[in-house]
């Protein structure tokens, strides 16, 4: 288990550098290439794994895609799923992330047409590019409790740039939807004021085992080492010890899911919550291969958000499903 995994994780990490690593000059012509939108009736564009439980997880992938030319020169900003190539970097990120949290629940996951990492450099690029992404993962959470989800309560999950989406999701929620969410996971982001104002349904959890509840939170070494636009967060909660004020937790791991784990000798970190800037603080880390190409810094663990938390969150997701199953 621990070898498959750990060959799960490398790929995703190996494939993002690869993608991220194409040629990214302006394209011919200065048009770009939209693949064609994902039919959500098709079961190749899930990942699906049915466990036969009472509750799900949808889970929203994070940025797996560069920018990358076709043959004909032309640029394309977005995830093809229906190409191989762009495929197999989000698939290994949907398999490695149910293997680490899915525990014993049904796991969805949609391919969409996820907005290349160069997208994240410019907040006008953002700003153009992620609702094509946004309105596929729509559609497919639509699709979703339509024909898939049979009324059984879920959990809503996001990193990085799907926890972006799914804060959307949030803010479009209707009440009857949102009576069978069990909580959502905004991971490895930050949640504005503005947002939480404008967004009832986005309810900070307050500790373990709370329901209808949005955990948020987004690891540095300190607040400097935060990304531009991701500085402060409205919502927080620490992932070891499940508090929202500043007391620390112990939490000892393996730093880096890329080494075997039986030659890597475990961190014993400090992660304290800065209740200023609602930013988790790690001390302690050893990893040196987490930074992001691009938009990645030193001190910031946007990478590991997952991995380091792994099991707490998967511990963390069965206890509120089965404090919720308890209570409908």
């Amino acid at each position: 288990m621990k070898s498959s995994l750990r060959i799960i994780i490398v790929m995703m990490v190996c494939l993002l550098f690869a993608q991220c690593s194409k040629d990214n000059n302006e394209p011919r012509g200065n048009v770009d290439f939209l693949p064609a939108a994902p039919e959500y009736a098709d079961p190749s564009q899930w990942y699906i794994t049915s466990r036969n439980a009472v509750a799900d997880v949808f889970y929203i992938t994070s940025t797996e895609t560069g920018d990358y030319r076709l043959a004909d020169g032309t640029m394309c900003h977005y995830a093809d799923t229906r190409n191989d190539s762009t495929r197999g970097p989000i698939l290994s990120e949907m398999q490695g992330v149910d293997a680490l949290i899915g525990g014993t629940l049904n796991f969805y996951s949609p391919y969409y047409r996820q907005c290349s990492l160069q997208t994240f450099t410019s907040d006008s690029l953002m700003q153009a590019r992620l609702p094509i992404a946004t309105d596929d993962v729509r559609r497919s959470f639509r699709y979703y409790l339509d024909h898939q989800n049979g009324g059984r309560p879920f959990v809503l999950a996001g990193f990085s740039q799907g926890a972006m989406i799914m804060l959307q999701l949030m803010k479009e929620m209707d009440n009857a939807t949102y009576s069978r969410m069990i909580a959502a996971y905004a991971i490895g982001v930050t949640i504005s004021q503005e947002t939480l104002d404008a967004c009832p349904l986005i309810v900070p959890a307050q500790g373990a085992d709370d329901t209808g509840v949005t955990i948020c939170y987004n690891s540095v070494r300190d607040p400097s080492c935060a990304m531009p636009g991701w500085t402060r967060s409205a919502v927080a909660i620490n992932p070891v010890n499940w508090r929202t004020d500043a007391t620390p937790a112990t939490l000892i791991t393996e730093p880096s899911p890329l080494i075997p784990l039986e030659k890597q000798r475990r961190d014993t970190l400090t992660i304290t919550l800065d209740p200023s800037s609602g930013l988790l603080l790690v001390d302690g880390y050893t990893g040196t291969d987490y930074i992001l190409p691009l938009i990645g810094k030193e001190g910031n663990y946007h990478s590991r958000e997952i991995w380091l938390y792994r099991d707490h969150l998967r511990d963390n997701i069965a206890r509120r499903t089965a404090r919720f199953t308890r209570q409908d």
